[in-house]
């Protein structure tokens, strides 16, 4: 696995350089037509477990946290909330960059914001949602 280079912002290692966040979102939010205003963070383990925990119930990190609301102007704001270290696991598991990794989440992050959803089971990777995922990562490797 090759390593992307990071950037580092007031001190902090940022796993993606902002600008590929935007590029992953806006290509999201092109292709579904939509419009929204979203927020990207990345989380270390401990952040994502108690955000996880306190959210959703799950007393462990998770690699992907999302929220949507509507905007009163329209359109909708959402807040996407990423654990790296649990990238970094994914990505080692798959043998895969950890770069595409973090664009797959900001990926599917984006999409659960829009309203796209999934199994938790087995058919996961099978759903609609996935596919879609998928096809718009490729557009950004």
């Amino acid at each position: 696995m090759s390593s992307a280079p990071e950037v580092t912002v007031h001190g902090r290692v940022v796993p993606l350089p902002a600008a590929a966040v935007r590029k992953a979102v806006r290509t999201v939010l092109a292709g579904e037509g939509r419009h929204a205003s979203v927020s990207v963070t990345f989380l270390g383990r401990e952040a994502m477990r108690q955000m996880n925990r306190r959210h959703k119930g799950h007393d462990f990190p998770t690699d992907v946290i999302s929220f949507a609301l509507p905007d009163p102007r329209g359109g909708l704001l959402g807040d996407l909330y990423i654990c790296r270290w649990q990238a970094e696991r994914e990505a080692r598991r798959r043998d895969l960059p950890l770069r595409e990794e973090l664009l797959r989440l900001v990926i599917h992050g984006t999409l659960h914001i829009l309203g796209w959803d999934h199994d938790d089971g087995a058919g996961r990777e099978a759903s609609t949602m996935w596919v879609r995922q998928e096809r718009y990562l490729r557009t950004l490797l």
